[in-house]
């Protein structure tokens, strides 16, 4: 179904009591950016996928007009919410959204990275992420951090050690949709797999992390005396004079063999799992998509970082929601979405989100995701500094609350409306992502 033809609930029940033949409540010309437009509703528009340039004209009205100054088309059409806000919009709100394109990218040895942190996006405050690409046998040398570490497969494959407080090792081998989690100051490392090596989201559980700041092991070797480290491994000085003089960070290393052939002589297998393989998990099936928890409750050593994966079909929505015990980090793996944050005192803001975007919700703070597109779905991780993943749904709050105060709150100057939103919510049933096409058709077709 075309994005122009939802039809929302408040249409239809206003259309039905003012008269009995129903105009369509948008009347446009071929692009909605034009005086003649009027969408009383705030309709999503894919400027994307509809090859529409975004302009600051109003919706109805004689607000705004066209732009004859330098202009970057290409991002307008990202951001087309920001160019032309919807008109719920509201009031000042700090900048939430960042796109992995924006940042610096550190070239190594066949392989790269790049960081969103605090410093890119101020109001990524709880945690901070980094894109990395390791080629097959490049290494991301023995290291380990002050914050702790999560992370998910994007692509290829990867394989992974770490060390426990009680000596004990892991080594495992993790594809797409695979998870890691190292503690905070856990060495490990990570190394490209055959055949085209792997590409990864690092979330660490501080937003002031820096990708430079990690303690690594060429590089305090090369700041540490060599008659030191002869007195500690108990071998001559001079062996260590082939040691790199500087951190190697990202570097081509030779080509690893099957796990059970590199396992140390005296391997002591950890105790702990630091893995977990996210999209083997049963998804949680929505009217909309589906849905994969991963916290400490399925993940039991991941205790600061919780996350959900996100599938929202074309035209569906991750309903009306909010999270109370953390800051939402989203990083948006497919597709386009628009997300509104509510923030209280009036003030709301609307902001776009594509592939290889963050976006952040303030803790508390309501809003939803849509998928812009009718024809693509819309992928994208939620990710939390917290233990559990946790949030409330504005839906099931309202069928869960008694119905006199439901309807005093909000249709209290209209009863027959209030008998009509009652009876959508009084299931409360928690449709954590929604289908459009489910609500019309099946419970309004008659209106159609």
């Amino acid at each position: 179904m075309h994005t122009y033809g939802l039809v929302s609930l408040a249409l239809l029940a206003a259309s039905a009591a003012a008269a009995p033949a129903r105009q369509h409540p948008m009347i446009h010309s071929k692009s909605p950016y034009n005086k003649d437009f009027k969408d009383p509703y705030d309709h999503k528009i894919d400027t994307v996928g509809e090859g529409l340039q975004p302009l600051p004209i109003g919706n109805g009205d004689d607000r705004g007009t066209d732009m004859l100054g330098p202009r970057n088309k290409g991002r307008e059409r990202q951001n087309p919410d920001l160019v032309r806000p919807p008109t719920t919009d509201h009031g000042t709100m700090k900048n939430m959204r960042w796109s992995f394109a924006d940042s610096h990218i550190r070239v190594e040895e066949n392989g790269w990275t790049r960081q969103t942190t605090v410093r890119e996006l101020p109001t990524s405050q709880d945690l901070a992420g980094v894109n990395m690409r390791l080629d097959e046998g490049v290494i991301r040398e023995l290291h380990w951090h002050k914050e702790a570490e999560w992370a998910y497969v994007l692509e290829g494959s990867v394989r992974i050690t770490a060390l426990d407080t009680e000596g004990g090792s892991f080594i495992d081998d993790l594809e797409k949709g695979d998870l890691w989690y190292f503690p905070s100051g856990h060495p490990h490392s990570l190394q490209g797999l055959a055949p085209n090596g792997t590409e990864f989201l690092l979330v660490f559980d501080s937003g002031e992390f820096s990708e430079d700041s990690t303690f690594i092991l060429s590089d305090w070797l090369a700041h540490t005396p060599k008659s030191v480290l002869a007195e500690n491994f108990r071998l001559p000085p001079e062996i260590f004079n082939a040691l790199p003089e500087k951190e190697k960070y990202i570097f081509q290393g030779s080509i690893p063999g099957p796990i059970k052939d590199e396992t140390p002589k005296n391997f002591k297998k950890s105790k702990l799992n630091f893995t977990h393989r996210m999209l083997a998990q049963e998804p949680v099936n929505a009217t909309g998509g589906r849905v994969r928890i991963t916290d400490s409750t399925n993940f039991p050593i991941s205790k600061t970082v919780a996350a959900g994966h996100l599938e929202i079909d074309p035209g569906a929505m991750r309903e009306m929601h909010w999270h109370p015990n953390a800051d939402e980090w989203s990083f948006f793996i497919q597709g386009r979405a628009r997300v509104t944050i509510f923030a209280a005192e009036g003030n709301a803001r609307t902001f776009d989100y594509m592939a290889g975007d963050v976006g952040i919700v303030p803790r508390n703070h309501g809003h939803f995701i849509e998928n812009l597109s009718d024809d693509e779905p819309l992928e994208v991780l939620e990710i939390f500094k917290a233990d559990k993943f946790q949030d409330f749904s504005l839906f099931q709050w309202m069928g869960e609350t008694p119905q006199r105060l439901v309807k005093d709150h909000l249709f209290q100057q209209d009863p027959e409306l209030g008998d009509k939103f009652w009876k959508a919510v009084e299931g409360a049933k928690k449709d954590v992502i929604k289908s459009q096409e489910h609500v019309e058709e099946e419970e309004y077709a008659d209106e159609l």
